[in-house]
C-alpha cells in the first residue's frame, strides 16, 4: 500500500513534463530553410523549422531504435530462410529450383519405395489416379437416340430407370411360356435379353422414320396441287379495258365549288392546358419506356407487339389468295323522279375500283404508294412539332433531331407487317442491338459513367445523358435528384478527362455542354458547389507550386475548358457572384504568375486572355492583367529592343532568352501565310518541325493578339484613363513594330487600333505630391568603444593552441554524449512507468471484476438460503 502514491506521484510529474514542454506552434516562429542543391556528406537540415519539432524528431528515432531494442531484449526469435541455396548468389534460379524439387522428392520418399526399380510416376487428376480410374472407351452411336427427344418406350425405361429386372424376369416368363408350348425348355440369358430390346428399339425407330418421309412426300404433292389450282380460281380483269371505257364526269358548279372550299377554311380550335414538368417528365418516361420495351422486342425476334396488325380471323371458304375487300362495296339505293337513283361515286373511288380489279401486280403497286403517303405525313407531323417545340430551352434544341427520327423510326416499326423470313428477323435482330437503350440508370460512380459513354460517338453520348436524365427525373422516384447531382460533377470529371486526352476530344465536349447546361439549370446549387471545388483546388495548386518554385505553369487544357464553361454554365455580368469571380481572379492570377517560356504558353495565355474579354464583354470590368499580358506579347515581336520607351511589366522581360518569341525568322513567310483561329490543341501539344511553321504560328498568336486590342479598345473606350491605359501598345505599335513589316490582313487591324487610341479625347493630369527639397537628417559622430574579449588566450604556439581546441572538442562531445544518455535513460523510464501503471490498471480492472463477480455469488448464496428457510 506505500508504493501506489509514489507511482501516481511519478505519474503526476511526467504529465506535468509533458505539459510544461508543450508549445503552441506561433505562425511568426517557423523558419523556412531552402537549399540549392545537394552536397554529398553534408548533413541535411529540416526544412521548416518549428519550436519542439527536433524533440518530437528525437523521440520518435528512439521510438525507432532504443524502445525497440528494450523490448526485444533477451528475446531470440528470428525466421531463417533455410531453403536450398537461398543466399548463395552464384547459383542460377533454374538449378536452385531442380536442387530444391529433388531434396523435396527424397523427403517424400518412403521406405517401401527403396526397392522400387520402376521410375514410372504415378499420375493424378483430382487426387485420383489416372490408372485406376475406369475407362470409358464404348462408342456412342448416334443412330442409336431417338429422334423424338423425351419420347421413350414404356419398355426402354422401365429397363433403364424403373428397374430393368422386373421387365427382363417379366419378358422371360413369358417367353418360357411360349418354349413350353413349343415344346423347348431352354430358358434365355441376360444378355440375349437385352440385345433383343436393342433390336426391337431400333426396328421401332426405323418403322417411325419411314412413316415420316411418307408424310413429307404426301406434303409436298399436296402443295404442288394447290399451286396449279389456285391459278385458276383467280380472275384478272386486264388493264386495257379501264383504259378504253373512260366515264364522262358532269363538271360541277360554282356555287358547288365555293361550297366544297368553305370547308377547307381554317377554323379555331381550343387550346389545350399547358402541362406542368412534371407531367412532361413522366410522359418523356413513359415513351422511353415504351421505345425501350419495342426495342428489346425486336431484339429477341419477336413479331408480336402493339405495332404488327392484329389476327384476323378466317373462315374455312377463304382462299388465302390475298384478295382484301378495303371498304363496303354495297352502294345506297333511292327512287326519284321514276328512277333508281345510285349514289355518286367520286372520282377518286372509281380509281380506286378499277385499280382493284387490276389483279395482285396493281394492289402491291397501291399499297406502296399508301406506304409513301404515311410516310410523308409523318414527316408533316415530325416537322409540326418541331415547330411546336421550338422555343424550347437550349437542350431540347439540341434533342430535336435525333427525337424526330427515333420517332419516325418507331412508327415504322409499328406499322403493319407481313411475317418476315429468317433473314429479314436476323437483320432486324441486329437493327435492334446496335440501337441505343432508350432508358438508362443513373451512374453511381464516376467509372460507372466512364463504361456507359466508352465506344460512342459524341452524338450518343448526348444521346444517352439526355435519356438518362428524362429516365430519373426527381419527379420520378424520391432519390432521384440526388443522383442528378452526383451526374453533374460525373460529366464535369469526365470532361476534363476528354480535354487531357491526346488529341483532345473537343468535339465530345461540344455536345455534352447542353446537358450540363441542362443540369445547371435543374440544380444551380449543386453545380455551383461542384465548379467552386474545382476553382478552389487549382488556386490552392497554385499557390503551392508558386511558394516552392517561385513560378508556375500555365494552366492545363483541361482548366482552360472548365473556365468556359463557367462562362457559358453561370452568369459573367453580377458585381459578385459565387463562381465567375473566383474564376475570373483565377484567370487574373495566372496571366500575373505564369511566366511565357515557348510558343505553347504564349498560346495558353492568349486563350485566357480571350476568356477574360468574354467574362468582361457585359460587365465592362477593368481587368489590368490583360492589358498588361498583351502588351507583353507584343512586345515579344519588337525585334529592336535597345529604345523601347515604354516599361515591360513582370511575367514578361525586356531582355532575355524568351523575349524573342514572336520575332520572325524571315520575312518571306508573311507572303505565305493566311489567317485563321488560334486552335485549342496548340495550348496541350503543339508541333512545329520547320522554321515556316514557326513563323506561321507566330504570326497566328500575333493576330489573335491584335483582335482581341481591338475589342478591348471597344470595351474600354469610355474610360477617362483610355489612353494612358493603351500609351504601351501605341507606341509598339507605331514606333517598334510598324505595318510594312506585317501581312495585309493584320495591316488594316495595325491602323484601325492606332486610330482608336489615337482618337480618343486626352485624359486628365493625374495628381501627385508637390516637389519639395528634401530636409537632411542631423549628422553626429559615432562614438567608438573598444570592446575587449575577456577569457581568452590569444598567444601560445601551434601546438598549443590544438591542444586546447582538442579539449575544448572533447569536453563538447563529452556533454552531449552524457546529455543523450540521460535523455535515452529518462525515455526508457519513461516507457518502463506506462508499461508499469498499464499493467497495475489492467491488474485492477481484472481484481475488481473477481470482487464483482464474488459479491454478485455471494448475493445469490444468500438469497439461496433466505429460500431455503422460508
Amino acid at each position: 500500500m506505500g508504493k501506489a502514491p509514489k507511482k501516481r506521484n511519478l505519474a503526476d510529474k511526467v504529465r506535468k513534463a509533458k505539459t510544461s514542454t508543450e508549445i503552441k506552434n506561433n505562425p511568426f516562429e517557423v523558419k523556412i530553410n531552402r537549399k540549392k542543391f545537394d552536397i554529398l556528406g553534408r548533413k541535411a537540415k529540416h526544412d521548416v523549422g518549428l519550436p519542439g519539432v527536433s524533440r518530437s524528431k528525437a523521440i520518435n528515432k528512439r521510438k525507432e531504435t532504443l524502445l525497440k531494442e528494450y523490448r526485444l531484449k533477451n528475446k531470440s526469435n528470428k525466421f531463417v530462410d533455410r531453403r536450398f541455396g537461398e543466399y548463395d548468389s552464384k547459383m542460377a534460379p533454374e538449378d536452385k529450383i531442380l536442387q530444391r524439387f529433388a531434396m523435396e522428392r527424397q523427403r517424400v520418399h518412403e521406405k517401401k519405395d527403396v526397392y522400387n526399380l520402376n521410375e514410372e510416376e504415378e499420375l493424378t487428376h483430382y487426387g485420383q489416379s489416372l490408372a485406376e480410374m475406369e475407362k470409358f472407351n464404348d462408342i456412342v452411336n448416334s443412330d442409336d437416340e431417338s429422334e423424338e427427344k423425351g419420347l421413350l418406350s414404356a419398355e426402354l425405361t422401365a429397363s433403364h430407370f424403373g428397374g430393368g429386372g422386373g421387365l427382363l424376369r417379366k419378358k422371360a416368363s413369358v417367353e418360357q411360356q411360349q418354349d413350353t408350348e413349343e415344346g423347348s425348355q431352354r430358358s434365355k440369358t441376360r444378355q440375349e435379353l437385352i440385345e433383343e430390346l436393342i433390336q426391337k428399339s431400333k426396328q421401332e425407330k426405323r418403322e417411325r422414320q419411314v412413316q415420316k418421309e411418307e408424310a413429307q412426300e404426301l406434303t409436298e404433292k399436296l402443295d404442288q396441287d394447290w399451286k396449279s389450282i389456285q391459278a385458276l380460281m383467280i380472275k384478272k380483269t386486264p388493264k386495257a379495258e379501264h383504259v378504253d371505257k373512260p366515264e364522262e364526269k358532269p363538271k360541277l358548279e360554282e356555287y358547288d365549288m365555293m361550297v366544297r372550299e368553305l370547308g377547307f377554311d381554317m377554323k379555331a380550335q381550343p387550346s389545350e392546358r399547358m402541362k406542368t414538368a412534371e407531367e412532361l417528365a413522366k410522359e418523356e418516361n413513359e415513351k422511353l419506356q415504351k421505345l425501350e420495351a419495342d426495342r428489346l422486342r425486336r431484339m429477341k425476334g419477336d413479331e408480336g407487339g402493339a405495332g404488327t396488325q392484329s389476327q384476323i380471323h378466317i373462315s374455312a371458304d377463304d382462299l388465302n389468295d390475298g384478295f382484301v375487300l378495303d371498304k363496303h362495296d354495297k352502294k345506297t339505293l333511292a327512287y326519284q323522279d321514276g328512277k333508281w337513283n345510285i349514289g355518286e361515286e367520286s372520282e377518286e373511288d372509281k380509281e380506286d375500283d378499277g385499280e382493284g380489279e387490276s389483279g395482285e401486280e396493281d394492289g402491291e403497286e397501291e399499297g406502296s404508294e399508301d406506304g409513301e403517303e404515311d410516310d410523308e405525313e409523318e414527316e408533316e407531323e415530325g416537322s409540326s412539332e418541331e415547330e411546336e417545340d421550338g422555343h424550347s430551352d437550349l437542350d431540347s434544341e439540341h434533342e430535336s433531331d435525333n427525337e424526330e427520327k427515333n420517332q419516325e423510326d418507331e412508327e415504322a416499326r409499328t406499322k403493319p407487317k407481313k411475317s418476315l423470313t429468317k433473314e429479314e428477323m436476323k437483320a432486324q435482330q441486329e437493327a435492334a442491338k446496335a440501337e441505343l437503350p432508350y432508358t438508362f440508370a443513373a451512374p453511381e460512380s464516376y467509372s460507372d459513367l466512364v463504361d456507359l459513354l466508352c465506344g460512342h460517338t459524341p452524338d450518343n453520348q448526348r444521346l444517352i445523358v439526355a435519356r438518362t436524365q428524362k429516365s430519373n427525373h426527381p419527379s420520378l422516384a424520391a432519390g432521384n435528384k440526388l443522383k442528378l447531382q452526383k451526374l453533374f460533377g460525373f460529366l464535369l470529371e469526365y470532361v476534363g478527362e476528354l480535354a487531357t486526352r491526346t488529341p483532345p476530344e473537343l468535339p465530345t465536349i461540344d455536345k455534352l455542354i447542353p446537358e450540363l447546361y441542362a443540369l445547371c439549370q435543374m440544380f444551380p446549387e449543386a453545380a455551383c458547389q461542384a465548379m467552386q471545388n474545382i476553382l478552389r483546388d487549382a488556386a490552392h495548386s497554385m499557390e503551392e507550386v508558386l511558394e516552392v518554385k517561385g513560378h508556375v505553369a500555365f494552366p492545363t487544357l483541361d482548366m482552360l475548358i472548365y473556365l468556359k464553361v463557367t462562362a457559358l454554365l453561370f452568369p459573367t455580368s453580377d458585381f459578385r457572384h459565387p463562381v465567375t469571380t473566383p474564376a475570373l481572379l483565377y484567370i487574373s492570377q495566372a496571366l500575373t504568375r505564369c511566366p511565357v517560356r515557348s510558343l505553347s504558353d504564349l498560346t495558353s495565355g492568349l486563350m485566357l486572355c480571350c476568356l477574360a474579354v468574354e467574362y468582361a464583354s457585359f460587365s465592362k470590368r477593368f481587368l489590368p492583367e490583360l492589358i498588361n499580358f498583351l502588351t507583353g506579347t507584343l512586345h515579344l515581336a519588337v525585334q529592336d529592343k535597345s529604345l523601347l520607351g515604354y516599361k515591360v511589366v513582370p511575367p514578361f522581360r525586356p531582355t532575355g532568352k524568351y523575349s524573342d518569341l514572336l520575332v520572325l525568322s524571315t520575312s518571306e513567310s508573311c507572303k505565305t501565310w493566311s489567317k485563321k483561329s488560334l486552335p485549342l490543341c496548340a495550348t496541350q501539344h503543339l508541333e512545329l518541325r520547320t522554321d515556316l511553321e514557326r513563323d506561321h504560328h507566330r504570326l497566328t498568336c500575333l493576330s489573335v493578339c491584335f483582335d482581341l486590342v481591338e475589342r478591348c479598345c471597344q470595351l474600354y473606350k469610355d474610360l477617362a484613363s483610355f489612353t494612358h491605359i493603351f500609351q504601351p501598345i501605341r507606341i509598339v505599335l507605331s514606333k517598334h513594330l510598324p505595318s510594312q513589316t506585317l501581312p495585309g490582313s493584320l495591316q488594316e487591324l495595325h491602323s484601325n487600333i492606332l486610330t482608336a487610341i489615337s482618337s480618343s479625347p486626352l485624359p486628365h493630369t493625374r495628381l501627385v505630391f508637390e516637389k519639395k527639397k528634401p530636409i537632411p537628417l542631423k549628422l553626429l559622430t559615432p562614438k567608438i568603444v573598444e570592446v575587449l574579449d575577456y577569457g581568452k588566450k590569444h598567444g601560445g604556439t601551434r601546438e598549443e593552441r590544438e591542444k586546447e581546441r582538442l579539449k575544448h572538442k572533447y569536453k563538447k562531445e563529452f556533454k552531449g554524449a552524457l546529455r543523450e544518455i540521460r535523455k535515452d535513460s529518462r525515455f526508457l523510464a519513461r516507457e518502463k512507468l506506462n508499461e508499469t501503471m498499464k499493467r497495475d490498471a489492467e491488474r485492477k480492472r481484472k481484481v475488481k471484476e473477481l470482487f464483482g463477480s464474488l459479491a454478485t455469488q455471494e448475493g445469490e448464496w444468500k438469497a439461496l438460503k433466505r429460500k431455503k428457510k422460508k
